[in-house]
C-alpha cells in the first residue's frame, strides 16, 4: 500500500483501517508463536502499513 493511495480516505477509513491491519498483526503473531506462520515477512509489511497509516492520519489532523 501506497502512502499516496491512503492520502485519498477520509480520517474515519484510515483508523478503520488501522483497526484491521493491527487485527491481522494480532493474528500473524498468533500464528507465529504457534508456528504455524506460512510467511513470516508479512509481519514486517504490516508493522510499515500501520506506519504509513499513522503518518497519514498525523499529517491529515495537522491541517
Amino acid at each position: 500500500m501506497k502512502a499516496a493511495e491512503l492520502r485519498d480516505n477520509t480520517v474515519e477509513e484510515l483508523e478503520k483501517k488501522e483497526q484491521d491491519l493491527r487485527r491481522e498483526l494480532f493474528n500473524l503473531r498468533f500464528q507465529q508463536a504457534t508456528g504455524e506462520i506460512e510467511n513470516p515477512m508479512r509481519i514486517r509489511t504490516i508493522k510499515k502499513d500501520i506506519a504509513r497509516v499513522l503518518t497519514v492520519v498525523t499529517e491529515k489532523k495537522s491541517k
